[in-house]
């Protein structure tokens, strides 16, 4: 596993994160977001899933409700908010399937525990004040090569 650090000026600067990772993606990938309240973690997923739709305008609510949204963007997108989860039981009733050849998009990931996906982009957002904000980007190097923009790395 291998980490980089990215500086986000702002929300703007997540969502390019988020337009730049999608344009990268493919089927399998799985990239969970996570982070406090207010990190930027459904930011990024509306830009992310606005960006594979082709649509900036597209209607994107978080799943903080529904836990799971499925998008039939090409490829399909699986949008997921694990917040609420309680237990194993309740992933087990949401039935998600890593091998489901749809792109993952997964809030809150620490929730999954021991079911998630080694072959995965981490992103840990964290809002450090008005002005500062960062994602530690960590994952397998060869899916780092593949989707993180090097032009957006501040550090290795």
């Amino acid at each position: 596993m291998e980490q980089r650090v990215l500086t986000l000026a702002d929300q703007d600067a997540t969502e390019s994160l988020a337009r730049s990772i999608a344009a990268a993606s493919r089927p399998g990938d799985v990239i969970l977001l996570a982070g406090p309240l207010g990190a930027g973690k459904s930011c990024f997923a509306r830009a992310f899933i606005r960006a594979i739709a082709a649509d900036p305008t597209l209607d994107v609510p978080s799943p903080s409700f529904t836990l799971v949204q499925t998008y039939p963007t090409n490829p399909p997108i699986t949008h997921a908010d694990l917040w609420r989860l309680q237990g194993d039981t309740d992933l087990i009733e949401l039935g998600l399937d890593f091998a489901e050849r749809a792109i993952f998009l997964i809030e809150w990931p620490d929730r999954l525990g021991a079911a998630a996906p080694a072959m995965a982009l981490s992103i840990a957002l964290a809002w450090h004040g008005a002005d500062e904000r960062t994602a530690l980007v960590s994952g397998p190097a060869l899916m780092l090569d593949r989707l993180l923009p090097k032009r957006m790395v501040s550090g290795r």
